[in-house]
């Protein structure tokens, strides 16, 4: 309600791809960049599981070391007899509470707080998913003092069916999602300030999360270690400052301070710092919540509080400030580009998905490629089952030469070509196509730079995020099918070896592999119903050919409407330096260019995709 408020976002078919493609599916003509097909599992008709709380209580999740025990099963710890574990939902048959019982309050935060601790996220319907995946990875850490603060009655019905403990921010902001940067983003970020202000006078530590975080490790004996701290921020910092656990050097960090992730205190100086804050944002509507955090703490930095613990004075001289180091908690950048956490040979905290460039569905794609997103059954067994393939990538195209524009491109086009002749024969299986590992050459990120940032621990190549070629978001959304032919789902790179995925698709291969017609057991077929190894011929005759395709009368159209969809599928690469606009735009069908080069437009007309 409005009580705390009142408180203060290599085949290149080229033309006659879908031919090819046909002959592929229909006579098990594999093309010659793939060496391998993985044809898997079809689903049985299995009852259809709806998505609710129950696949929550799935298997921990160990990942990179960070091992999670899951205790939703088990009874969380909690500050009263009255508290109900967290998972465990009310009766069906019970009443749902009034939205007044749900208002934020001194004593609902004392019912939930451990240690004087209490840690909140936020946000509205569209992010449940996020928010329920930021909860299980807290209660598999043994961490239950935690609270959800919900944007709209819908989010808030709906944790509150799942266990969740949940509070009204009577926002009544949108239950769809929002856009980073658009008038509701700003809206929410203001909630954020606004709550760290109703919290802070109850007199609790308040670790403030974005809901597009997860946690991989257990973070408050981490806090506990500089009690001295009024606020400990994470930061964008992408140049390590330190190689161990430490603070971040706060002489080094030149990048923003980032509140996706940081810890108050109830200090005297964190008060005064949120006021002002809060009052500055009220009072202009421009100005990015992050960007008014940032003017304000940065307004006086230093001297350093000891010679130890890398605490500072900043603000108003009075505030100390602490840096979390980057590369433990990690930025989207420092743990999927640079993975400075492995670098280091350092346990990470958190994960927080910045630095991507394809919207919601970019950070839930990366967490679903890091396998730390918590997904329904039903994403595991797709109907129709699921294709993959093992690309063939040179030693010369990963590691000779240079690594610039020209080699980086060599790369990214001689992958691309497969990825386009793997989503070609999902489409007509009607397969989710897990997508290959990308391999990169040169980062990507939003202003020039010479490849690979200076000062950090980028390694060429390295594996780089789908988002940083495909636009995930357009790879994800509901195209329409008379336009763009029917959709072809996929899944991430990580996905079989995510170990959500049931036994039986884990077990249900079918490899297909070349094989030199004429041979024994080279046949002709496009029966892939049951596992094993089929083996295709290489070639089939022109007259075969014509009494497959005489059955696709509407192949010239489907052609057409699936290059139409997958021009769509990539991005750019940015950014050039010296050179406006700088950014450069990937082709999907750029070998049917002779003489493409990967350079920047020349002019504002010619600044525009390659559709």
């Amino acid at each position: 309600m409005r009580g705390w408020r009142n408180a203060v976002q290599e085949t290149a078919a080229s033309k006659p791809l879908f031919l090819t493609i046909y002959a592929t599916v229909i006579l098990g003509t594999v093309v010659s960049s793939f060496y391998v097909f993985s044809a898997i599992y079809s689903p049985t008709a299995s009852p259809t599981r709806s998505i609710s709380s129950s696949w929550l209580l799935a298997p921990p999740l160990s990942q990179n070391g960070v091992s999670l025990s899951s205790n939703i099963s088990q009874p969380s710890q909690h500050r009263s007899n009255k508290l109900r574990p967290i998972w465990e939902a009310p009766s069906r048959t019970s009443k749902m509470p009034r939205l007044k019982s749900f208002r934020l309050t001194k004593e609902l935060v004392a019912q939930r707080a451990k240690d004087n601790v209490i840690i909140v996220t936020f946000g509205n319907f569209a992010f449940m998913d996020f928010i329920l995946t930021w909860v299980k990875h807290l209660t598999d850490l043994g961490v239950s003092n935690l609270l959800v603060g919900a944007m709209d009655t819908k989010l808030l019905k709906a944790l509150y069916w799942k266990g969740i403990p949940v509070f009204d921010m009577g926002s009544h902001i949108s239950t769809d999602d929002v856009g980073w940067g658009s008038p509701i983003f700003h809206k929410m970020g203001r909630q954020k300030v606004l709550l760290i202000n109703a919290i802070l006078p109850f007199g609790f530590e308040l670790l403030m999360c974005d809901t597009d975080m997860v946690w991989l490790k257990n973070p408050l004996p981490y806090l506990a270690r500089y009690p001295d701290a009024d606020i400990l921020t994470s930061s964008d910092q992408v140049v390590p400052t330190v190689v161990d656990d430490r603070l971040a050097d706060w002489k080094q960090v030149g990048a923003a301070y980032n509140i996706g992730i940081f810890h108050w205190r109830p200090t005297p100086p964190a008060k005064k710092l949120a006021k002002e804050w809060i009052d500055m944002l009220l009072a202009d509507d421009r100005i990015w919540d992050q960007n008014g955090f940032n003017e304000l703490v940065r307004r006086q930095t230093g001297p350093a509080f000891d010679d130890e613990s890398g605490i500072f004075y900043s603000y108003d001289g009075n505030l100390k400030l602490g840096i979390l180091p980057e590369s433990i908690f990690c930025s989207g950048h420092t743990y999927f580009v640079q993975a400075l956490h492995q670098q280091f040979r350092l346990q990470p905290y958190a994960l927080h998905t910045t630095f991507q460039y394809a919207g919601t569905e970019g950070k839930r794609h990366r967490l679903r490629e890091a396998m730390v997103f918590f997904d329904p059954p039903e994403y595991y067994d797709a109907p129709g089952g699921f294709l993959s393939f093992r690309p063939s990538i040179s030693k010369s195209l990963l590691l000779d030469g240079e690594h610039n524009l020209e080699s980086h491109f060599s790369l990214i086009n001689y992958q691309m070509r497969q990825i386009r002749s793997a989503l070609a024969i999902a489409s007509v299986l009607n397969r989710t196509l897990v997508m290959p590992p990308l391999w990169c050459r040169l980062d990507r990120l939003w202003f020039p730079h010479p490849g690979a940032l200076l000062g950090s621990m980028t390694r060429q190549p390295f594996l780089c995020p789908l988002d940083h070629v495909f636009e995930v978001n357009v790879m994800l959304r509901d195209l329409p099918a008379e336009e763009f032919g029917p959709a072809i789902n996929i899944r991430e790179y990580s996905f079989l070896n995510n170990p959500f995925l049931p036994q039986r698709v884990r077990e249900s291969w079918l490899d297909v592999q070349l094989c030199q017609e004429g041979t024994e057991d080279c046949h002709a077929s496009s029966n892939t119903s049951q596992p094993g190894l089929l083996r295709f011929p290489k070639r089939s005759s022109e007259e075969t050919l014509k009494k497959v395709f005489s059955s696709f009368k509407d192949v010239k159209t489907r052609e057409e409407k699936f290059r139409k969809r997958v021009k769509q599928y990539v991005g750019i690469w940015c950014c050039v330096e010296n050179h406006i606009p700088g950014h450069i735009y990937y082709d999907m069908y750029w070998d049917e260019k002779p003489g493409w080069k990967p350079v920047p437009p020349k002019t504002p007309e010619d600044d525009h995709p390659p559709f």
